[in-house]
């Protein structure tokens, strides 16, 4: 609830977001592990939904290893 319920309740935006349902914004991360578990677990990322667009592991990876050749360059 610290990052979903109690930020759409604090802005009054509870018809925005706040609650994974059809028509509301929501941007996830998917584990394979219950973080609440073991808190390493949360670097077990299978995907991720940011800005309506899903990005499995594979496309994850990717998008590192692009970004640590654009950071080398620099």
């Amino acid at each position: 609830q610290t990052a979903t319920l109690n930020p759409a309740t604090f802005y009054h935006r509870l018809q925005d977001f706040g609650s994974v349902q059809v028509g509301r914004l929501a941007d996830l991360v998917l584990l394979s592990a219950n973080p609440l578990e073991d808190i390493t677990n949360t670097r077990k990322i299978t995907g991720v939904l940011a800005d309506g667009q899903y990005l499995a592991r594979p496309d994850l990876d990717a998008l590192l290893r692009r970004l640590q050749q654009v950071a080398a360059t620099k």
